[in-house]
């Protein structure tokens, strides 16, 4: 059975696996992300390459930024400015001679829905990434929308107050972040102290109702913005991802407060459904095997 070498880059750390083509992961770990040059970042790559060049088909790469999938060019890389405007593939072929495919990271979380996960069922539809910023997606016809110029469901840039269009107090990734989510429930407890995502669930989990009011703030104004998605591209599904996704609470309450907002619409129009990304935190993985896979069947 064919195996393959998937990485999922990320700010501090790059995530690697060894998959069958049959998703079952043989190995996983994770080295340091090179924040200085491009050229640690090509060994750092093509060290991983030597540890398994004999056992693989490819290497399939999940990484940030604003990237053409086809050309295997990054016009931005998000924080590792060194892969800004590079022939990324190119490049790293010349380290490793094998097949080689990147796509942004969530179009990647995206594709392991669309292929393996809880959106393979729908034509359209969106993926809402919470994270330190906003990850997102848009899905059509059971394919990643990029864009003409691959930068289609950037959310994080959505502006989320006219009054305040220049600055970032009020863009998606600020409000819904996980620092958004600290001063919703920060504003609730009245309080400055730093608490982690996994505190806060606890502390709601255990019945801390100033903590589930937080959560409550926080989650009506990502179902704002999921309407407002919904409403110009008319999902069947959204899946939200990221770490705070595996808490039931967190889907309760989108799907709470986006019923509440079609409620109080006054016209009929047709509701998504809101789930968890399936795969978690191993969805970038799977979704950069699932685009190499497509790249060369």
């Amino acid at each position: 059975m064919k195996k393959y070498l998937t990485l999922d880059v990320g700010g501090s750390a790059i995530k690697y696996a060894l998959i069958q083509e049959d998703l079952k992961i043989l190995e996983k770990s994770s080295v340091p992300t090179p924040r200085d040059t491009l050229d640690n970042f090509i060994e750092t790559i093509g060290k991983l390459y030597d540890q398994y060049a004999v056992d693989i088909e490819g290497i399939a790469i999940s990484m940030p930024g604003i990237i053409d999938p086809e050309k295997g060019y990054s016009y931005t890389g998000g924080a590792l400015r060194y892969i800004d405007k590079l022939e990324t593939v190119k490049v790293l072929k010349q380290r490793c001679p094998v097949n080689i495919t990147i796509g942004n990271d969530a179009k990647c979380a995206a594709n392991a829905e669309i292929g393996y996960g809880h959106l393979q069922d729908i034509q359209d539809g969106a993926v809402v990434i919470l994270g330190t910023g906003i990850g997102g997606c848009l899905i059509k016809n059971h394919k990643v929308h990029t864009g003409q110029h691959f930068s289609a469901g950037e959310f994080s840039f959505v502006k989320t107050n006219c009054h305040d269009p220049l600055g970032w107090d009020f863009a998606w990734s600020t409000r819904n972040g996980i620092d958004g989510l600290l001063s919703r429930v920060q504003e609730q407890l009245e309080t400055n102290e730093q608490f982690t995502g996994i505190e806060i669930f606890d502390m709601a989990n255990h019945g801390n109702e100033k903590v589930i009011a937080g959560i409550d703030q926080f989650c009506l104004e990502v179902a704002t913005q999921i309407f407002n998605v919904h409403i110009i591209f008319d999902c069947e599904k959204v899946a939200i991802g990221g770490g705070i996704s595996a808490q039931p609470l967190l889907i309760e309450l989108i799907q709470k407060n986006l019923n509440k907002i079609f409620d109080n619409l006054g016209f009929d129009v047709h509701r998504p459904d809101i789930v968890p990304c399936f795969y978690k935190n191993d969805a970038n993985l799977i979704g950069a095997l699932y685009q190499h896979i497509q790249t060369y069947q």
